[in-house]
C-alpha cells in the first residue's frame, strides 16, 4: 500500500511563498510520475503541476505557470511544490497524487483518472 503525506501548507500574505512537500512510502516511488492538485471552496478539483518519474519533464496549469515549480528527490521519496508570488485565488487544499505510470503521454497529465494514490491534503490560505 502506498501512502502519501503532504506538509508545508499554511497561511501567507499575497506575494509570499510556500513550499509543499509530499513524502511517499514504498520502494517504487521513482518508477512513477507525480502530480499536485488543489481543491478550492465551491470549485472542482483542479490540476496544478506534474512531473515525470525522472523529473526530466514537468507540466503546469496555466494559472500557475511562472509562479510554481514542481520537483522531486527520488532518493528521499519526496515531491515538492515551490509556490511563489501567491495570490488569494491560490487558496485551496493541495493534494499530491501518484500517477499510474512513469509518465503520462499527451496532454492527459491533468486528468485525475491517471492517478491512483492520493494524499490527505494540506491547506494553503493566501490573504490579500
Amino acid at each position: 500500500q502506498v501512502q502519501l503525506v503532504e506538509s508545508g501548507g499554511g497561511s501567507v500574505q499575497a506575494g509570499g511563498s510556500l513550499r509543499l512537500s509530499c513524502a511517499a512510502s514504498g520502494r517504487t516511488f521513482s518508477n512513477y510520475a507525480m502530480g499536485w492538485f488543489r481543491l478550492a471552496p465551491g470549485k472542482e478539483r483542479a490540476s496544478v503541476a506534474y512531473i515525470t518519474w525522472s523529473g526530466g519533464s514537468t507540466e503546469y496549469a496555466d494559472s500557475v505557470k511562472g509562479r510554481f515549480a514542481i520537483s522531486r528527490d527520488n532518493a528521499k521519496n519526496t515531491v515538492y511544490l515551490q509556490m511563489n508570488s501567491l495570490k488569494p485565488e491560490d487558496t485551496a487544499v493541495y493534494y499530491c497524487a501518484r500517477a499510474r505510470y512513469g509518465y503520462i503521454p499527451g496532454g492527459s497529465w491533468a486528468g485525475s483518472d491517471n492517478y491512483d494514490y492520493w494524499g490527505q491534503g494540506t491547506q494553503v490560505t493566501v490573504s490579500s
